[in-house]
């Protein structure tokens, strides 16, 4: 079989997010967390203080942008816009996948004035762990950070894609302690997350103890990388193969509340099918700091960074409407907010 290209391979994953085609078969499991109204707030609905701080940053609402991106002419676009609207917005921003950018950088799909788009907001950069057993070192870890200007490296996990890619890493013999022994050595914090199989509480402790700054739980319920693989590959084998994995991994929702329990002190990132403001309220709740968007927001950002900015607007409105709703005047009193039982 004839390998695809990095850049081409890109192309197709972002096709298939846009298209729906791998959307995962669960949900999240946020629609079972209830919050009990409260009739008589005793709030101001504008003064509500949604602020939170991430990677030595103030933002002004609990949301990370975690980019999906294509080749380099779709990439930059979609970067572009992101940082913009982050700005504006006052938002965390991690950008995807660097491997390509670090092999070839005549075909990175990443802008080199990102930082200057984006000066006041967590800028992350991001490289699979995969890649630690395979050439890439603390070297090409530094590398990624100044390529953006970056506060911190997000090291994705994602076996299920990497097993079902047909030109995917599947020796993962290694990659732990390579993590393990990168972390200390970096220079800047590294957040580790998952690519939508999730965390469990017992992996994410193993993780903090390494030294890691933020897990990003990044649970099933939004986008299936083992089902994209199976959308884009040829040989009927691999598309069966991936099939199988409709419905694999730990819902968010259940990955938050194990992740929290077994990491009280952590700074958690909940992502993986959070739709909107009252999702990202209901993962901070379940133990999330910040609530993560992806695919989500990946539409608006093949628009304009006007569109990028009106969607999170929305998710930001919805946000506040829910800790006015449960009397809650700061993501402190939300994560403290009654819920309903369980039906």
């Amino acid at each position: 079989m004839t390998e695809a290209s990095p850049i081409s391979r890109k192309d197709q994953h972002l096709d298939v997010v846009l298209d729906g085609r791998g959307r995962h078969a669960r949900d999240a499991g946020f629609d079972a967390v209830r919050f009990v109204h409260e009739a008589l707030p005793d709030l101001d609905h504008d003064k509500i203080d949604l602020g939170a701080d991430f990677l030595g940053r103030r933002l002004k609402a609990p949301l990370l942008i975690s980019a999906m991106t294509g080749g380099p002419a779709r990439a930059e676009a979609i970067n572009r816009r992101l940082a913009e609207a982050a700005q504006h917005l006052g938002l965390a921003l991690a950008v995807g996948s660097q491997r390509a950018a670090i092999e070839n950088d005549a075909a990175s799909g990443l802008d080199q004035t990102l930082r200057d788009r984006a000066p006041d907001i967590p800028l992350l950069a991001n490289i699979g762990a995969a890649q630690l057993t395979r050439g890439f070192g603390l070297d090409e870890a530094r590398r990624a950070v100044e390529m953006i200007g970056a506060d911190a490296l997000v090291v994705h996990l994602n076996p299920l894609q990497e097993a079902c890619q047909p030109e995917g890493d599947r020796d993962w013999w290694g990659v732990g302690a390579a993590l393990e022994a990168l972390i200390p050595r970096l220079g800047a914090p590294i957040v580790v997350k998952e690519t939508g199989a999730g965390l469990s509480g017992r992996t994410a402790r193993r993780l903090v103890d390494m030294g890691v700054a933020a897990v990003d739980v990044a649970g099933a319920g939004g986008s299936n990388w083992g089902l994209i693989e199976g959308e884009r590959a040829v040989d009927p084998g691999d598309k069966a193969h991936a099939a199988v994995f409709a419905d694999w991994g730990i819902r968010t929702a259940h990955a938050l509340v194990d992740v929290r329990r077994a990491c009280p002190e952590a700074v958690v990132v909940g992502s993986g099918g959070v739709r909107h403001g009252l999702d990202a309220a209901r993962a901070i709740r379940l133990g999330a700091d910040l609530a993560g968007q992806a695919a989500g927001v990946l539409q608006a950002a093949t628009i304009s960074t006007e569109a990028v900015i009106d969607h999170f607007q929305i998710v930001v409105r919805q946000l506040r409407t829910v800790c006015f709703c449960t009397n809650s005047a700061n993501l402190a009193a939300l994560r403290r907010a009654p819920l309903q039982p369980f039906d």
